[in-house]
């Protein structure tokens, strides 16, 4: 199927490892000029190599909100305009939150909701003018049920999913779509300290009635599919992609 990406602008945050680099270069390949940002300026030359040419690259601390103010900028400076923006960039601080410093919940809300609204509203201003777009907003499945331990993460993620069900009621008769990802548990990086102990990792996987982790890859024809045109008439979904965990009683 052709999803009709061929030569759209897609911009995706936190793109070095992981969903981010995994969506990215599947984008690459489906025939869009993808913009990857995240820190690592090494981690996001590794994952443009992979993109035959179409993969460009900016450093952006999501902390830092005149970083993240210029990046829709540069896009558009880049290429005329932009097509889609994929929210992926996140950061999970863990820990009790009786003893928790009031700067992890700062940095919590600073990358994942504060740095996801600055870039929806640059770059929707732009998709109202160009008469589409879509928008992709990651969250996680603590966004949509709590969890012990991750009080920061849940709570900010837990906002991703409300500003993605508002501005997309906001938005529709703009003709840009904004939708959002809450995965659930995917073999990356991030969960290294899990998948590399087997104590840790089968009793993560207990808990998912499909009784595995899933692969980077399994998020990407999702991804793909919400920032292509095939999708004008979806936004406003919560789509949770976690085996069933979610559901389980």
């Amino acid at each position: 199927m052709d999803l009709g990406l061929q030569d759209s602008v897609v911009l995706v945050t936190g793109a070095s490892r992981g969903l981010g680099a995994a969506m990215a270069i599947a984008l690459a390949k489906e025939g869009a000029h993808v913009v990857a940002t995240a820190r690592s300026k090494d981690s996001l030359a590794d994952v443009a190599a992979q993109g035959d040419g179409r993969i460009t690259t900016i450093e952006a601390d999501m902390r830092d909100e005149d970083s993240v103010q210029a990046i829709v900028p540069e896009v558009i400076a880049r290429h005329g305009r932009i097509d889609a923006l994929i929210n992926n960039a996140g950061i999970a601080p863990a820990g009790k939150f009786a003893t928790q410093d009031p700067s992890i919940w700062k940095d919590a809300l600073a990358v994942n909701v504060v740095a996801p609204m600055l870039l929806a509203q640059a770059a929707g201003v732009h998709m109202i003018e160009q008469g589409a777009g879509r928008i992709v907003n990651v969250a996680s499945t603590t966004g949509v049920r709590g969890k012990p331990f991750l009080v920061p993460y849940s709570t900010s993620k837990g906002a991703v999913v409300r500003f993605t069900e508002a501005l997309a009621a906001e938005w529709a008769p703009k003709n840009v779509q904004i939708n959002c990802i809450a995965p659930g548990a995917f073999v990356t990086e991030a969960q290294k300290a899990v998948t590399e102990s087997p104590e840790l990792h089968a009793k993560r996987i207990a808990k998912i009635p499909a009784g595995r982790m899933a692969d980077p890859s399994e998020l990407v024809p999702l991804a793909c599919l919400l920032v292509s045109p095939l999708s004008s008439f979806t936004t406003g979904a919560i789509f949770v992609v976690d085996g069933g965990e979610s559901g389980k009683l």
